[in-house]
């Protein structure tokens, strides 16, 4: 399976607002989704994912669960991405089966190795600038973070899945991260403001 090279991570503080957004990226061409609504409750995050995975069958969208496992299984979506300090991949692994497409974060060089060791599908790496988007923000790489990190792999001759660029990005940024060897790229709040945007981001990241 080949993945898209743009993840669109779901925004809202509402239910209406998360379904406004999902809804307007997948209009614009989105075609991977990533469910995140970090402080909803879990009848919530279950609602919308119902949603979302109806959402992603009708424009043929793949749609992945931020850290629930059990939310992943429930609604038949494609998969799910965990955090450093969610639920183990293999436990994702043992509960969604071979197929699923399971995603881990990482924010350093021994974070990408672990999360090759664990088997993941694909790596979430940043954040790349600041974000407000999300809590607790790991220490930022920038574009040296990455071209070390993608360095140190490339002398471990190491073979690694997709890792696509999380945290604060914009258009503009694509050409470098994409040039540092980077897969694609994950955005949150540029999408959400902008979902039109999609329409010229295909061809950027081919």
């Amino acid at each position: 399976m080949e993945y898209s090279k743009m993840q669109y991570i779901s925004q809202g503080e509402t239910l209406e607002e998360q379904e406004q957004n999902i809804k307007n990226a997948l209009e614009n061409g989105a075609d991977w989704i990533q469910v995140r609504w970090k402080n909803a409750s879990a009848s919530s995050l279950l609602t919308l994912s119902e949603i979302a995975v109806q959402w992603c069958r009708k424009y043929q969208a793949v749609c992945i669960i931020n850290d629930s496992i059990a939310i992943a299984k429930q609604t038949g979506a494609d998969g799910v991405h965990l955090g450093l300090k969610d639920e183990s991949i293999a436990k994702a692994r043992a509960m969604l089966g071979a197929d699923k497409i399971i995603g881990g974060t990482a924010n350093t060089l021994d974070d990408v190795r672990q999360r090759i060791l664990e088997g993941c599908n694909y790596i979430g790496l940043g954040p790349f600038r600041f974000t407000a988007t999300k809590e607790k923000l790991s220490p930022i790489l920038g574009l040296e973070g990455y071209r070390k990190i993608f360095q140190a792999l490339a002398l471990e001759n190491s073979s690694h899945p997709p890792i696509y660029a999380i945290g604060g990005i914009k258009p503009s940024d694509f050409e470098a991260l994409t040039q540092v060897g980077l897969y694609g790229i994950a955005l949150s709040k540029a999408v959400t403001n902008q979902p039109e945007i999609l329409r010229n981001i295909k061809y950027q990241l081919k």
